[in-house]
C-alpha cells in the first residue's frame, strides 16, 4: 500500500492531473472569441486555418432579456461581429432543431450585409459510421453569386439548447 501512493502521485504528474506542488492542474482553457462575462454557446475552429467562430451569449440570456452575438477571427482580432451592438439582438437571429434518433441537426442564423449565414451543428448517427460536422454556409441573400461554405472543427460541446426558447424558430419539412 505505501509503494502505491508514489507510483500514483507520479502517474498523475505525467499526466498532467497534479501540478508539482500536489494542487489539481487547470484545464486549458478553450479557445473563444467570447468574454468572460459571456457563455461561449459555440466554439469553433476552422479547418485547416487559425480563425476562430464563436457564438456568444450574455450570462442573463433568455426569450425576453441578455444578447447574443456570432464573432469571427482570431484572439484580439475580430473580423466579423454580428449584431454589431448588443441591443434587440434576439429578432436579428433565426434557430431551427430537428432530432430524431440517431440524428440531430441544429442551424443558427442570421442576414447581414445582404449576404445570409447559416450555422450548421449536425448529427448523422444513421451512416455506417457516425458522422459530427459543424459548419457556416454564406450564401447572397438575393440568390444570386456564389454560396460559399466553411467547414469547422468543434472545440467544445456546443451548447444551443437555450436558443430553442429565446429565437424565432424555422420550421422543418418532415
Amino acid at each position: 500500500m505505501r509503494r502505491t501512493v508514489p507510483v500514483v502521485l507520479a502517474t498523475a504528474l505525467v499526466v498532467g492531473a497534479l501540478r508539482p506542488d500536489g494542487l489539481a492542474a487547470s484545464p486549458t482553457p478553450v479557445p473563444s472569441l467570447c468574454s468572460a462575462s459571456e457563455k461561449p454557446l459555440i466554439r469553433w475552429i476552422v479547418k485547416g486555418g487559425d480563425k476562430l467562430v464563436s457564438v456568444c451569449a450574455s450570462a442573463d440570456f433568455a426569450k425576453d432579456r441578455g444578447y447574443l452575438q456570432y464573432r469571427f477571427g482570431r484572439p484580439g482580432k475580430v473580423e466579423l461581429q454580428f449584431p454589431a451592438t448588443t441591443g434587440g439582438t434576439h429578432r436579428q437571429f433565426t434557430y431551427s432543431h430537428y432530432f430524431r434518433a440517431r440524428f440531430d441537426e441544429t442551424s443558427l442564423s442570421f442576414v447581414n450585409g445582404g449576404h445570409r449565414y447559416t450555422l450548421r451543428d449536425d448529427y448523422d448517427g444513421e451512416q455506417r459510421k457516425a458522422v459530427k460536422t459543424t459548419s457556416i454556409t454564406v450564401e447572397p441573400n438575393d440568390g444570386k453569386g456564389r454560396t460559399t461554405e466553411i467547414k469547422c472543427h468543434e472545440l467544445a460541446p456546443s451548447d444551443l439548447a437555450a436558443l430553442g426558447d429565446a429565437l424565432p424558430n424555422e420550421e422543418h419539412d418532415d
